[in-house]
């Protein structure tokens, strides 16, 4: 009996060892669970702060991302700016290179392309103007730069400018501007040109009424003077004076009579009818046909368009010898002034200077 009971007290004792182990166990679980919850949340909230930063670290990448861009598109802006710049650059060198190049020349290879292409420029005016003096003007020029520089490479180069200039010069081309200008001259003229069937040409070149016209119209009364007032002396003092008052004025009156009846009939040589026969209606009509015959002879003169001109200008000529009164002053110096414009409106060709060309290119090839 006392067998059994010691068994069921070592029994018990492991059962309570047990428990007692147990409930360590348990409450070592108990706390490994806590400390692994407080762990577990500790971890939690490291990685939602963590994950807030990810989130703010985003964020700034993403702006520094933009500003990446935008210093990007920034820094390709001012790339392509020095892509431009080193283009004008190259370009200003190149430029600068021609530059040097030109001014490496010599003094005689300059001097000869500076005449060459004045020439050249001098043919292109002479041929629009139709006057010789740019061509003229341009080899006067080249003899004087080519004196000064006085160098015997280019001496034969200057006796051919001499060569054509003394070609330009007896051409004897015509001034198209000055022509022009005579043609306009003209034109001003017209209106003050008196015609021949004008009625008071004829009076108001010789007047009825002038005072050597009434000497001597009155001539015979005042030779006549002189005795009846030696009579009326001998009468008496009174009646002479009253007498030579009275034959004073009856020889103004007889005077001015005189000049009324001549002014009524005028005698005149009539070699065109037509020209007396003009209606004053129709004198405007014929001054501004031949304004306009002068216009078209100015306008053929500036389109080199001679004989043109030439016809226009004998067609003026006709108008005014025919309807015109060729005996005043002012026709006369219109119709000179018409004869020196179709005198010198003739088409001359300008020489081209092929001397001083062929010159010039000789020696520019160092021949």
């Amino acid at each position: 009996m006392d067998v059994p009971a010691a068994t069921a007290q070592s029994t018990g004792r492991w059962i309570a060892a047990g428990a007692v182990l147990l409930a360590v166990l348990a409450s070592g679980a108990l706390g490994l669970a806590w400390s692994t919850q407080q762990r577990v949340k500790a971890l939690e909230v490291e990685l939602v702060k963590r994950q807030q930063d990810s989130g703010s670290q985003a964020t700034e990448a993403r702006t520094l991302a933009r500003q990446a861009e935008a210093v990007a598109r920034e820094v390709a802006g001012r790339v392509s700016l020095l892509d431009a710049r080193v283009a004008e650059t190259s370009l200003q060198r190149s430029q600068f290179e021609e530059l040097l190049q030109s001014l490496a020349r010599s003094r005689d290879e300059n001097i000869l392309a500076d005449i060459d292409s004045a020439l050249r420029v001098a043919l292109q005016q002479s041929a629009i103007t139709g006057s010789a003096d740019p061509l003229v003007t341009t080899l006067r020029q080249a003899d004087e730069r080519l004196a000064r520089h006085n160098q015997p490479r280019l001496e034969r180069v200057r006796r051919a400018v001499a060569q054509d200039l003394d070609r330009v010069r007896a051409a004897g081309t015509s001034d198209v501007g000055v022509l022009s200008l005579r043609i306009d001259e003209l034109i001003r003229m017209v209106d003050d040109l008196p015609l021949v069937s004008q009625a008071d040409r004829r009076v108001n070149r010789t007047p009825a009424a002038t005072p050597a016209a009434v000497s001597a119209a009155s001539a015979p009364a005042v030779a006549a003077a002189p005795a009846a007032a030696s009579a009326a002396d001998a009468a008496s003092a009174p009646a002479s004076q009253w007498g030579r008052l009275i034959g004073q004025r009856g020889q103004d009156l007889l005077a001015h009579v005189w000049g009324e009846v001549r002014s009524l009939v005028r005698v005149t040589r009539i070699d065109r009818p037509e020209a007396m026969l003009l209606a004053p209606e129709q004198a405007w009509f014929l001054r501004e046909n031949l304004k306009l015959r002068l216009l078209n002879a100015r306008l053929a003169l500036l389109s080199r368009q001679f004989d043109t001109a030439q016809a226009d200008l004998r067609d003026a000529q006709a108008a005014l010898d025919r309807y015109f009164d060729r005996s005043a002053r002012r026709v006369q110096q219109g119709s000179d002034l018409l004869k020196q414009v179709a005198a010198d409106a003739r088409a001359v060709t300008v020489p081209r200077p092929d001397a001083t060309l062929a010159a010039i290119a000789t020696a520019a090839a160092g021949r």
